[in-house]
């Protein structure tokens, strides 16, 4: 199957490394140059932000999956082509899910890791077979994939790692995994 839409989990902090913004842009490039849209959190702010004006600047699509509590706080992208209300956090994972053919983290915080395990959960219970990508900047995710490893090995993930997520290290693997 063809990929035509993306679904990205990131922080909105605006405080974060460079670094990391500098990756969000080029996953947000990345996007425009392969004529997807992306479906995230829809926050003016921080990996979020970064990620969708590099996107819609390369021609991508976006649609902004917002909680009611953004629209209320005033912290609403001006980016979005498109937006999805959702009343909670809750509705916004499952809609992001929905209109994804991919899934894809970006580092991020407590929301992000939130995501990732319901994520993970939905393809374990089989909710939905979707690939969820790490993108694994500067080795970001490092400990959290084996914290999973672990859990395999003591067998409190049934059946492979790579069944739940697939870990890039880099915009060429992304870009590899959306073309293929």
């Amino acid at each position: 199957m063809a990929v035509t839409s993306v679904g990205l989990f990131c922080a909105a902090s605006e405080l974060i490394d460079s670094l990391y913004v500098d990756e969000a842009r080029k996953v947000g490039a990345l996007l425009g140059r392969h004529s997807l849209t992306l479906f995230y959190g829809g926050a003016a702010a921080g990996l979020m932000e970064a990620t969708a004006k590099a996107a819609k600047d390369a021609g991508a699509r976006i649609v902004g999956v917002v909680p009611q509590i953004l629209i209320k706080r005033n912290r609403v992208s001006r980016l979005l082509d498109d937006r999805i209300v959702t009343a909670n956090l809750s509705e916004r994972k499952d809609a992001i899910i929905a209109n994804s053919d991919i899934l894809v983290a970006l580092p991020g915080g407590v929301g992000t890791l939130d995501e990732l395990f319901h994520l993970m959960a939905g393809v374990t219970i089989g909710y939905h077979s979707k690939r969820v990508i790490l993108y694994n900047v500067n080795g970001f995710w490092d400990s959290l994939v084996n914290m999973l490893v672990e859990f395999r090995e003591k067998n409190f993930l049934r059946g492979e790692l790579c069944n739940y997520i697939t870990v890039v290290n880099n915009i060429e693997e992304l870009e590899n995994i959306i073309k293929s």
